[in-house]
């Protein structure tokens, strides 16, 4: 990049307070890029630093976020968008039509959405729910292959056999399996053992349990989950059952083969009550050995700790598999209860972040009954 780029990109970056020194924007294209970033980041006094100055008409707003799709890409587009929703308390314009339909869907919109869930008037919900389908399917695309194949690979594995018909051999572990019997002169293995797969049947092999904290900071957390338990849902070889919760439990698994619908049925904000969350849900356990218990949450608890933790040792000493995530979004691990943290650590149960492009694998692995903990250390 020269000089004179990195100048420009300097102007735009600080606005007029810059402009002595770097010069105007040149070219109707770098004008329309500063006009925008003037829009949300100028106030006040031109010659001062960039601190925040689109006005709150929604009109008005609508243009500009049409101007920041054209001008800029997706990834600052989104930035940008959040900046105008948070910094200058814009929140209240997206329950206008008008306005949604400019905006670039993303997870972080559709968790403002969600905490307005309670106030959107109708003449928006469908737009909202428009909004919202469109960040569905984005994670869908992004993330359903990879977790079916993960899922279905684990639980192949489980079922797999030592005697298996021709149709229903692993070939790959089999050959592995038997390189020791390779003959040279015939450039072939003569497998002395044959590893397969048990025939695959309608049946549930396995419950998975997934118990969501829908306070604000979980946002993110609260959308991929839900993505990802309906794309468990889907699986017949998997019971899938969804709760979120705040200080109440709210049961959404009748609704997993919509995640919209699921999303709708969140309320983000308000206390916490994971003992609560937690009971509720082992009383939808009904093969201990057979279930997989995934709690998301920043675990800070408003109920009875003790309990809290008095349950999950019972689940784990029952044959549960718990599985902590202390966020399930790309941001990385938020802020959380440190202590609770170490609790659980204590009981076995290491809680960490997980990034949605992570999850399936480490899905696979729990489900597969693998040692988890080594991801509370992996750098992902």
């Amino acid at each position: 990049m020269t000089d004179d780029a990195h100048a420009r990109r300097w102007r735009l970056l600080l606005g007029a307070a810059a402009e002595s020194e770097l010069g105007s924007p040149g070219g109707q294209h770098e004008q329309a890029m500063d006009r925008a970033l003037g829009a949300l980041y100028d106030a006040g006094d031109p010659s001062g630093p960039r601190s925040g100055g689109l006005g709150a008409s929604a009109p008005r707003v609508a243009r500009w976020l049409g101007d920041i799709r054209t001008y800029f890409p997706t990834s600052v587009v989104e930035i940008m968008q959040r900046d105008a929703v948070e910094r200058l308390d814009l929140t209240q314009l997206l329950l206008e039509p008008e306005l949604l339909e400019a905006v670039e869907p993303d997870v972080h919109l559709v968790g403002t959405l969600l905490s307005l869930n309670g106030v959107i008037p109708e003449t928006t919900r469908a737009t909202a729910r428009t909004v919202v389908a469109a960040v569905v399917k984005q994670i869908e695309e992004r993330i359903a292959a990879k977790t079916v194949a993960a899922v279905s690979g684990a639980l192949n594995r489980a079922a797999r056999i030592a005697r298996p018909r021709h149709r229903d051999i692993d070939w790959d572990r089999t050959i592995r399996a038997n390189l020791a019997h390779y003959l040279p002169e015939h450039r072939t293995v003569v497998p002395q053992r044959l590893i397969g797969y048990g025939r695959r049947s309608q049946a549930v092999h396995r419950e998975v349990v997934l118990a969501i904290d829908q306070s604000g900071s979980m946002a993110a957390s609260v959308v991929y989950a839900s993505v990802f338990g309906a794309v468990l849902a889907s699986m017949r070889s998997l019971r899938t059952s969804l709760v979120v919760f705040d200080t109440e439990v709210v049961d959404l698994t009748e609704h997993l083969d919509d995640p919209v619908d699921v999303l709708f049925g969140t309320q983000l904000g308000g206390g916490t009550d994971i003992n609560r969350a937690i009971a509720y849900s082992q009383s939808l356990i009904t093969k201990p050995t057979d279930t997989l218990f995934v709690l998301i949450s920043d675990l800070y608890e408003g109920g009875v700790r003790e309990e809290m933790l008095r349950r999950v040792r019972s689940m784990t000493e029952a044959g549960v598999q718990v599985l902590v995530l202390l966020a399930l979004s790309d941001e990385g691990a938020p802020s959380y209860d440190h202590d609770n943290a170490a609790a659980l650590a204590a009981l076995g149960v290491p809680a960490f972040a997980c990034t949605p492009d992570h999850f399936p694998d480490l899905l696979a692995d729990a489900l597969d009954r693998r040692d988890v903990s080594r991801w509370a250390g992996a750098p992902r």
